[in-house]
């Protein structure tokens, strides 16, 4: 058992926004109230007064790079990330080597999931071999464990295989998350069409690769009935058209990634490659836009897109490099700092995005505090000041490292163990 007395819980499921004490149980919430008798027996005490516990945090849009690339990360050091970072359920993307186009590659990170201290989830491909030519077969992919469907990292061009994805999963009550990112507007990806490019001499990424894929998946989504995720969204353009999509009854969903919503594209200038990312950061009117997305509920998610590469992967030019930070351990306190503090989102609000939402769409069981329900929490400090050093993760490519932030994770909570304390 452990006893977490006078915390500051804050739950969007319940509304519940007040101090309270909370007793977990075999994996369980087994009590949550005002001023609980200590139960007899072993229980360990966390002391949560001055903190803040809310449900563990959901991210759904995560590269663990396991397995075909585990010199960047792998599940149980990706795993470690998370929880430092007050993640509680993962769901990785499918661009892995091999694929998760296959039973196989989807049973190898389910069960290698099950040994790290968090609840690893998976999506499968949409396409086979990510080519964007022959759908994979979905529902044997959802007997089989698989949460979601996505090609993320390469954009589906193909409007005919976009439509017959879309109705599959449709049909099957899925989600489908969509890289929207047209190659014809890019001639080097990962810096803004812009300042960025011209400060590098490159052609860079114009907004309308996102804009165009955008625009022509919304629609289908409202063609087709089916529930679509846009992924890391990065203009103010993409966020209008998600808008108008939901206004007019579609089931449209989008993930705003904290350094779409925290830097523009000068980070790209000041700190090159560490800021090198698809979609590219872009300008401040965008960062704004994605901000007041999340706030009104154009934007339902936030998810860090979290993109493990090694230092020599990093420290090559900028138009060799990959794109893509890491993510994990920074989201909660980039959050905090840029939408809360402000007054832009609620406690409540910025939780809810965090845990609630995407927890609701992929269908998981998680996102809320409830007795009876599962014992995944975040304890944190919201005021307290931290300098990151050394990250958990095996890759160390944030632009970050050695910034100060504000807002700490002090415990992380899943199935009521304590996989993550800052002591």
């Amino acid at each position: 058992m452990l006893f977490i007395k006078n915390v500051h819980l804050v739950d969007p499921a319940s509304g519940t926004d007040g101090i309270r004490d909370i007793l977990t149980d075999n994996g369980k919430i087994a009590a949550i109230g005002e001023h609980l008798p200590l139960p007899d027996g072993d229980c360990a005490v966390i002391d949560g007064s001055g903190l803040t516990a809310a449900p563990g945090l959901v991210d759904v849009h995560i590269h663990f790079r396991d397995p075909g690339a585990t010199y960047k990360e792998d599940i149980h050091t990706g795993a470690k990330a998370a929880a430092a970072g007050g993640v509680t359920s993962v769901v990785l993307m499918a661009n892995t080597t091999p694929r998760v186009d296959n039973v196989d590659t989807l049973h190898y990170i389910i069960e290698k999931g099950k040994e790290t201290g968090i609840h690893v989830y998976t999506c499968a491909n949409v396409t086979e071999g990510m080519k964007g030519e022959k759908l994979v077969d979905m529902s044997l992919l959802k007997a089989e464990g698989a949460v979601g469907f996505t090609d993320d990292g390469m954009p589906l061009l193909d409007e005919k295989i976009a439509k017959q994805a879309m109705e599959a999963v449709a049909a099957l009550d899925m989600p489908i998350s969509f890289h929207e990112e047209n190659p014809a507007y890019i001639q080097n990806n990962g810096v803004n069409a812009g300042r960025a490019s011209q400060h590098y001499g490159i052609g860079g990424s114009d907004r309308m690769a996102e804009i165009d894929m955008v625009k022509r998946d919304v629609e289908l989504a409202l063609k087709t009935g089916a529930s679509i995720v846009v992924q890391h969204i990065s203009t103010k353009e993409a966020v209008e058209l998600v808008r108008q999509g939901k206004t007019r009854g579609g089931k449209i969903h989008a993930e705003a990634a904290p350094h779409h919503f925290t830097l523009t594209e000068e980070a790209v200038i000041q700190y090159g490659t560490l800021a090198k990312m698809n979609p590219p950061l872009r300008e401040e009117a965008d960062r704004l836009a994605i901000i007041k997305g999340l706030a009104d509920g154009t934007i339902d998610m936030i998810a860090t897109d979290h993109a493990p590469h090694s230092k020599e992967e990093k420290e090559k030019p900028i138009t060799e490099a990959p794109s893509g930070i890491i993510g994990l351990e920074t989201s909660l306190a980039l959050s905090l700092e840029q939408l809360w503090a402000p007054g832009y989102l609620t406690m409540s609000q910025l939780i809810e995005r965090m845990s609630l939402a995407p927890a609701k769409l992929y269908k998981l069981d998680a996102g809320y505090v409830a007795e009876g329900g599962p014992a995944d929490l975040v304890l944190f400090d919201p005021e307290e000041e931290w300098t990151p050093e050394k990250f958990a993760s095996r890759s160390q490519n944030s632009p970050f490292l050695g910034k100060t932030l504000k807002g700490k994770v002090k415990y992380t909570i899943c199935a009521g163990n304590v996989v993550y304390s800052e002591q």
